[in-house]
């Protein structure tokens, strides 16, 4: 038995709703990592998938920059541990959502890929 996912054929909504999902949360151990792999290995395989991807992604980016932000000023190391805790409970979202078949943004983002 091949692998369906190797091949060049379009993948069902199904498939594209189990990539979505899995890319949400896999963000959550491997918090750029499996955004940007995603993307650049799923991008092309549908619309529903290529928006979850380029949100997982847009995402990690934003908080990547919050982390930063908070770490160079004196009352960000107050509020830094908002930040993982903020990241798990709208990956946990964003994986339900996906699940459920629905396009979700996450709030707060900047959009660097549009």
């Amino acid at each position: 038995m091949t692998n369906p996912y190797a091949s060049g054929r379009a993948w069902t909504p199904e498939d594209e709703k189990t990539a979505a999902v899995l890319v949400h949360a896999l963000s959550i151990p491997f918090e750029f990592l499996s955004p940007l792999i995603g993307y650049l290995a799923f991008k092309d395989r549908g619309p529903f998938v290529k928006h979850h991807t380029k949100e997982a992604l847009n995402f990690s980016l934003t908080l990547l920059i919050a982390y930063v932000v908070l770490a160079i000023s004196v009352i960000g190391l107050l509020v830094i541990w908002a930040v993982p805790v903020y990241a798990l409970v709208f990956r946990i979202i964003s994986a339900v959502k996906a699940s459920q078949g629905e396009f979700y943004k996450y709030p707060l983002t900047i959009r660097f890929i549009k």
